[in-house]
């Protein structure tokens, strides 16, 4: 997926080729994907450029599930932030991804690109105290009380999950429909465990 500071795209980066991420980019910065590669990396750069001296607007670009990134894509984004751009950085770019991103990132070929690469955040989940404040506040937004789920269940889903937002969000999506369907007043470990098996989390 692509995001960008002046329109947002969505990509899925599991397919995604060489050309592909080059009419994505055109796309996103507004100018024509004609010309084959040459063409699109000349108009991906001029737009860039204008960006920034003209229009005082660096580029942001976020590129999510980067993991899935192929060589041709990382050595493409290594020239686009090189070329012509002199000492000055006129855009920014994040690579969001699992943990193996930075396996890929390790890589020799790739030695040039992750020397541009400033800052590195590596997220490891949230605590067990964090995955129970997250899913009591979801569980009140949508208006139930604490009450609903005791404290073994939050260890659990912690424990089955790592922290990971969106395997909580699909864990207790699961364990609240087993619990309505079994008419139960509160969600509990049993519950849980139920559910880790349906979402096969082992």
């Amino acid at each position: 997926m692509f995001y960008a500071c002046l329109v947002s795209s969505h990509l899925n980066a599991t397919t995604i080729s060489v050309a592909d991420f080059y009419k994505q980019l055109c796309a996103i910065l507004g100018v024509s994907d004609k010309g084959g590669k040459t063409g699109m990396f000349q108009a991906i750069q001029q737009q860039i450029t204008y960006l920034y001296k003209e229009k005082r607007q660096p580029l942001l670009l976020a590129i999510d599930e980067a993991q899935y990134l192929g060589t041709g894509i990382l050595n493409d984004i290594k020239m686009l932030m090189n070329y012509g751009y002199d000492s000055v950085n006129y855009f920014t770019l994040i690579l969001c991804g699992e943990s193996h991103l930075n396996d890929t990132l390790r890589k020799p070929v790739h030695e040039a690109l992750r020397q541009r690469i400033t800052v590195h955040y590596n997220y490891a989940g949230l605590s067990d105290e964090e995955v129970s404040k997250y899913i009591l506040h979801e569980l009140n937004l949508a208006g139930a009380a604490d009450s609903i789920i005791d404290p073994a269940a939050l260890a659990a889903t912690h424990s089955f999950t790592q922290g990971n937002p969106r395997l909580i969000d699909n864990l207790m999506t699961d364990a609240l429909t087993l619990g309505s369907q079994q008419n139960k007043q509160i969600i509990d470990a049993e519950i849980i465990r139920a559910a880790v098996d349906n979402q096969g989390l082992y």
